[in-house]
């Protein structure tokens, strides 16, 4: 163990990813193991609040990715600067992003249904660092050879194609096999070749009177829905909690009120 990591993750400077990548998955861990214990009204947690508006995690998550990114930019990758920085940083993206939702639609939707995107943004974003770690490289240029990494237009190329691949899986509304074919190429393609989802832009434009392709793409997407929505819940449940009933539609920014279960109340949300 200790020399695969000597060889694969010192030697090649990585050890400051992997420290980001550990503070970012250990943050996102124990913030929601707090606010289920906020929601559940247990332990000796709850919420901040200034005067009347709750300060949501995601404002210190913010300043700790602020300070990390600019002091590993400062660092120059000498001394202890960059460790400090990337556990910084990690902690701040863990905050920041395990309240992604919240940010996405404006609104205190951490216990919604909504919130579930939160999730998905963390699991997405390790995954993707751990792609990074075990040597793959945006758009697949570790794939290209020495001559090839030696002639600009061979890069620019390379680039470009898989670029496309990604976009095309993009447009087919299969935006994660888009996002990680950015780091894998091969998955970009996979993406690109396969039948696009109903609703997305390329179904819109390219089977609008192709009737075969729309019927066919409907019953796909059912299909895989069918098969794949309850166990993501399931693990997203497991990670994040369950989705409860979400607060008032409208509810500002940055002041997350209580919200009651019927009679019977429920405690406050964090």
């Amino acid at each position: 163990m200790g020399q695969w990591l000597e060889r694969n993750i010192i030697e090649p400077g990585k050890l400051p990813l992997l420290i980001a990548l550990t503070a970012f998955v250990l943050t996102f861990v124990i913030t929601r193991i707090i606010t289920r214990l906020i929601r559940a009204g247990k332990g000796p947690f709850g919420n901040v609040t200034a005067g009347s508006v709750h300060i949501h995690h995601v404002v210190p998550g913010v300043i700790l990715t602020v300070i990390g990114g600019f002091g590993a930019v400062a660092s120059g990758g000498h001394g202890s600067g960059p460790y400090l920085s990337a556990v910084l940083f990690g902690v701040g993206a863990g905050l920041v992003l395990d309240e992604f939702a919240l940010i996405l639609h404006l609104d205190d939707v951490y216990w919604s249904e909504a919130g579930r995107k939160s999730v998905e943004m963390v699991v997405l974003t390790a995954a993707l660092v751990v792609l990074l770690l075990a040597g793959f490289a945006p758009f697949g240029v570790n794939d290209l050879s020495q001559q090839e990494l030696q002639n600009r237009a061979g890069v620019l190329s390379g680039i470009a194609v898989n670029f496309g691949f990604a976009l095309i899986a993009l447009s087919k509304g299969k935006v994660r096999l888009a996002v990680f074919g950015v780091i894998v190429p091969v998955v970009a393609v996979i993406g690109s070749v396969r039948l696009a989802r109903p609703g997305s832009p390329w179904a819109k434009r390219f089977y609008r009177h192709r009737y075969r392709a729309r019927a066919k793409s409907l019953l796909r997407a059912y299909h895989h829905d069918r098969r794949w929505t309850r166990p993501a819940r399931a693990v997203q449940d497991w990670l994040g909690g369950k989705a409860g009933r979400a607060p008032a539609s409208g509810t500002p920014l940055g002041a997350r009120g209580t919200a009651r279960r019927g009679s019977g109340g429920e405690a406050p949300e964090a």
